[in-house]
């Protein structure tokens, strides 16, 4: 048995997605308030704490205006005085939901038979829907009505004391239905399950779910059928580490998100490893021993507070009919952890003379951030799983033999906390392994895990396969809602099984670190010379791109086009700065030259925008003809060299072409690189700028880059004293621009306006 998919309705961003769960690990991305904590929250609400937790907060916005019109229409029937059928139905359509679909394997009915939807259920597929719903709907209408006629009578009395002068404003509980519920949700909503029919799923269209509605003649099961199946468990993003925690019960168990790894130790021995819990064989000798040392101790004990006792009776009490005082000792062996140095860290000194030393140890809170982090997620793993598997004295807990859930659920959030980029790959390595480490676990269909982690870290994403990635894009506001939602797309579908694609962009983005998961846009660079120089550029004439979260990767033209799959299928916005790579009839590089009939070798330019390759027709092509536009809200450019008018010196001026952005942006500063000092590219480009003609510079420019070091050219470029004047050359000014401007028009998404920019 395991999660196929789960379908979020109604949930904060979440309006209606689609989340596929893989067989065992699925990591959620995207940027930051793409709804990936909203979906870690919907299943923490629905399958951890039943509905109860559910606020107005966590209802998608869009839906607030009309739960408040149910409201209005309660309180003008009522007024009016007209009978109003008031019905759960209302609600249908605005209150969270969760469908749970599972996947059943033959041998596994006896888990489900209280769930089948029909009796001539064919096996398979198996859905539930969880729904928040009004207990009593009828109970909910009186409540509301008498609170705003309450209200409504305030005002009215205010306004009669006023007399003829103007009431004060007050503004009085409640305002509109949203906020009734603000205080009252949890009192008049409840969470039921209801079967759904697996011929009539529906595939999502364009990242939107399509959940079945339900019959009228659906029968709510009594209370969570999926209790039985799916134990959940969870690590949350709010660990703070170092620091002790107060919130510990009196059982010495700490609370849900403890601070201090010894408390979680604590909690792992108490349940699993305790001896004077349901002792067997091998606990006798730490019982005897702890035994032992209570009678010792209580015998020091009764010595030691002989004098007090009798000076206290001295007084009168205890009298003789009065209980008498003693002082005992009860020692428990998790005593022996409830202290600040039950968690240690031990540092080994270098022996002396060959005389070894003492060895020191450090509290817990002393050690680094992302080593406690990292103990902590690992031991919280161990004892979600041992727990589940009833390992040692977590057997008493569960009514021994009861029956054991066949689905493990375990929920991640941020993993990377604290993390070294390294530590960070290691966890989401190790993480399931650890989950599954247990002899009747291993391979073991029957009883299922699977784990559901959500990051910000690209480290974590690139040790992921892409069928386990689940990206979150968000929508703006006017796409699908008047309010900003997300869709989820699933990486599964990205590359066909076994393409070659798929294996390039899997190796290039671990060997980069890219974060277009994580980015609002990306820019991709030919060389390393735009990889050092356009982040200056943007910095200096682009002050809202450099506040986007944007992400440049380099890339050459010839290889580009392959993260084309990748940018379409998650709608990230792109611009692709290339290079023309003008090549002459015999396929080899040439400098540019019009009316050659030369054609680009450029991959990028041939085969994605504009999808043209004679040189002529790619010189005069129209900006638009450069975007292509995936979707109303995605859309790719691909920036070439144009045509470039420059004076030589006087009497010689005209058109120049550009071969590569080093000797574009020579020709967009010709006085600056004419006085240039420097070696390298840096003195052949003064060397070609003193040539008689424009086009002899330019193929002395061609020559010298075949064999130049670009990189270093651009680290000459940078330690100019005047860097901060050179222009930019006109194609990637032109980019930049236009990814600027398509930012800008999602900027509710991105960012807070920013004084100085056009809207």
């Amino acid at each position: 048995m395991k999660i196929a998919f789960v379908e979020i309705s109604n949930f904060r961003k979440l309006l209606s997605v689609r989340l596929d769960f893989a067989d065992e690990t699925t990591l959620l991305v995207g940027a930051n308030n793409s709804g990936k904590t909203s979906a870690m929250l919907a299943l923490r609400r629905f399958l951890v704490d039943g509905g109860k937790h559910i606020r107005t907060h966590d209802l998608t916005l869009s839906h607030w205006s009309a739960i408040n019109a149910i409201g209005d229409a309660w309180v003008a029937a009522n007024k009016e005085g007209r009978t109003l059928e008031v019905s759960g139905d209302d609600w249908v359509g605005v209150m969270p939901v969760l469908d749970v679909w599972l996947t059943i394997e033959d041998g596994e009915l006896h888990h489900v038979g209280n769930m089948l939807p029909t009796l001539d259920w064919p096996g398979g597929r198996l859905g539930i829907r969880l729904r928040m719903e009004p207990k009593k709907a009828e109970d909910l209408f009186k409540q509301y009505v008498e609170a705003v006629k309450s209200a409504e009578d305030v005002k009215a009395a205010v306004a009669q004391a006023a007399g003829d002068q103007p009431p004060p404003k007050l503004t009085l509980w409640p305002a509109d239905m949203i906020d009734f519920l603000n205080r009252h949700i949890g009192d008049h909503f409840v969470l039921r399950a209801y079967p759904l029919d697996p011929a009539r799923v529906a595939s999502p269209v364009n990242g939107h779910a399509k959940p079945q509605p339900l019959p009228e003649s659906s029968v709510a099961f009594e209370g969570n059928p999926l209790s039985q199946l799916i134990r959940v468990n969870e690590i949350n993003a709010q660990r703070g580490f170092g620091q002790s925690d107060d919130s510990s019960s009196d059982e010495g168990a700490p609370s849900r998100e403890s601070r201090r790894l010894s408390d979680q130790l604590r909690l792992y021995y108490t349940k699993h490893l305790d001896p004077s819990q349901r002792p067997g064989p091998a606990d006798i000798g730490a019982l005897q021993a702890i035994e032992a040392a209570q009678d010792a101790f209580d015998e020091r004990l009764k010595e030691s507070f002989e004098k007090a006792l009798r000076e206290v009776e001295g007084l009168g009490y205890p009298g003789v009919t009065d209980p008498k005082l003693k002082v005992s000792t009860r020692l428990r062996a998790v005593d022996a952890l409830d202290h600040d140095a039950a968690v240690s860290y031990e540092i080994e000194m270098a022996a002396a003379n060959g005389v070894p030393r003492a060895i020191l140890r450090l509290p817990e809170d002393q050690n680094g951030l992302g080593y406690q982090n990292l103990i902590s997620m690992v031991f919280r793993l161990m004892s979600f799983r041992d727990a589940w598997m009833r390992v040692g004295k977590a057997d008493r807990d569960a009514g021994g033999d009861s029956p054991r859930e066949p689905l493990h659920l375990v929920l991640v959030e941020e993993p990377e906390a604290h993390l070294h980029a390294q530590v960070q790959q290691v966890f989401i390595k190790k993480a399931y392994k650890v989950l599954r480490d247990h002899v009747d676990l291993g391979r073991n269909g029957s009883l299922r895990t699977q784990l559901i982690v959500s990051t910000h870290s690209s480290h974590v994403a690139h040790e992921t396969p892409f069928s386990c990635l689940r990206y979150f894009r968000r929508l703006p506001a006017g796409v699908v809602s008047e309010v900003p939602v997300s869709i989820v797309v699933n990486m599964t579908e990205v590359f066909g099984p076994g393409d070659e694609t798929k294996e390039f962009v899997t190796r290039y983005l671990r060997a980069q670190h890219a974060d277009l998961f994580f980015a609002d846009a990306a820019i991709l660079v030919e060389g390393p010379a735009e990889r050092m120089l356009v982040p200056h550029f943007i910095l200096r004439h682009h002050q809202f791109l450099n506040q986007c979260y944007i992400t440049l990767l380099e890339i050459g033209g010839s290889h580009a086009h392959q993260l084309k799959p990748l940018i379409k299928h998650i709608g990230l916005l792109t611009l692709v700065v290339s290079d023309l790579d003008a090549t002459g009839a015999d396929g080899k590089a040439v400098p540019v030259m019009p009316g050659a009939g030369q054609i680009s070798g450029n991959e990028t330019i041939k085969t994605w925008a504009p999808g043209k390759e004679p040189v002529d027709e790619l010189l005069t092509t129209d900006d638009r003809e450069k975007v292509v536009d995936n979707s109303t809200l995605s859309a790719v450019r691909v920036a070439y060299q144009t045509a470039i008018q420059v004076t030589l010196r006087e009497g010689v001026e005209g058109p120049a072409y550009p071969y590569t952005f080093e000797d574009a942006l020579v020709w967009s500063n010709v006085e600056c690189f004419k006085d240039m000092d420097g070696n390298g590219l840096v003195r052949k480009f003064r060397e070609a700028l003193a040539e008689a003609t424009i086009s002899e510079a330019s193929e002395k420019m061609f020559n010298a880059l075949r064999k130049g070091k670009k990189a270093e050219f651009a680290l000459d470029v940078i330690a100019l004293d005047d860097f901060e004047s050179l222009t930019v050359p006109a194609y990637i000014a032109d980019g930049l621009k236009w990814l600027e401007e398509k930012l800008q028009a999602r900027q509710v998404e991105v960012l807070p306006p920013i004084v100085g920019d056009a809207p």
